[in-house]
């Protein structure tokens, strides 16, 4: 597995709330979830801290239970943090620091995928790009702007909606109906979407990249590439070309963006593999 990254801060900030690492055969995009101003989180630390420790304990994890699930090295990882905030923190507060989780793992004859929150993973098998997309935060925030739209909004106080938006969102974190994510609570980790995919033989695995929405938004947000598009840049001219052409696109379509951030952190991963572990020869 040849592996190349890049992970770059929101334009105008030098706090990268993203992070991407490797560890062995393991490969991950965590991407943490900023905090709206003015929001109290119950927790001295912030999503920067959380991504870095939520990384490091993913990576003894895998150090120590190489052979476990990614489920349960990732849970495992979770409960570690949990108790790296050192009993000063707020753990049960609904704003307490979270990430996604994209994690790829090789595997020899497979890889092993987790995928939890929305941080895609696209994967080229040679006949066909698939991305896995965990889209219950995309559920859960279409029903909380649809009952934010109904709340009468005082034009003395014109981010009164969005605050009543953000504390909705809260309480369906972790929740079923809601929206799963990494933050104080390793159960989390059992809801992530998972999977495998073969090294050899047909329907190989050739190219995988991990990314943080930041960075997949030149697609999702702004339809600027395709899947096999963003490979395709991505492989030929390098994980620091598409948040290039990410930034751009925040630039000048910034009408296209379906969020409200104007611009984010962007990570991708690109895992490359050799194509002539296909299969046995006959002889």
């Amino acid at each position: 597995m040849r592996v190349r990254s890049a992970s770059v801060p929101a334009p105008g900030r030098t706090l990268n709330e993203d992070v991407v690492f490797q560890v062995g055969p393991l490969v991950g995009v965590l991407d943490g979830a900023t905090v709206p101003e003015g929001f109290d989180t119950g927790c001295v630390h912030g999503p920067s801290w959380y991504v870095r420790h939520l990384a490091a304990r993913l990576a003894v994890a895998e150090a120590a239970r190489p052979a476990a699930t990614l489920v349960s090295n990732l849970a495992a990882a979770i409960l570690a943090v949990r108790a790296d905030h050192g009993g000063v923190c707020d753990l049960d507060h609904p704003g307490t620091p979270s990430s996604t989780v994209c994690l790829l793992r090789d595997g020899g004859d497979q890889v092993d995928w987790l995928v939890l929150c929305d941080s895609p993973l696209v994967l080229d098998t040679g006949d066909r790009v698939t991305v896995v997309a965990d889209d219950r935060l995309d559920a859960a925030m279409a029903d909380l702007r649809a009952i934010a739209a109904t709340i009468p909004v005082d034009p003395n106080d014109p981010a009164a909606r969005f605050r009543h938006a953000v504390s909705l969102q809260r309480q369906r974190m972790n929740r079923t109906h809601g929206y799963w994510v990494a933050a104080a609570d390793p159960d989390a980790a059992y809801h992530g979407l998972t999977g495998t995919v073969p090294l050899r033989g047909p329907g190989a695995l050739r190219r995988a990249a991990l990314l943080s929405d930041g960075a997949s938004a030149v697609v999702d947000q702004f339809g600027l590439l395709d899947w096999a598009g963003l490979l395709d840049v991505v492989t030929h001219e390098g994980p620091e070309a598409l948040v290039g052409r990410v930034r751009a696109a925040e630039r000048d379509h910034a009408g296209r963006l379906r969020r409200h951030k104007a611009v984010d952190d962007a990570s991708v991963v690109l895992c490359e593999f050799d194509t002539d572990r296909g299969g046995d020869s006959g002889a």
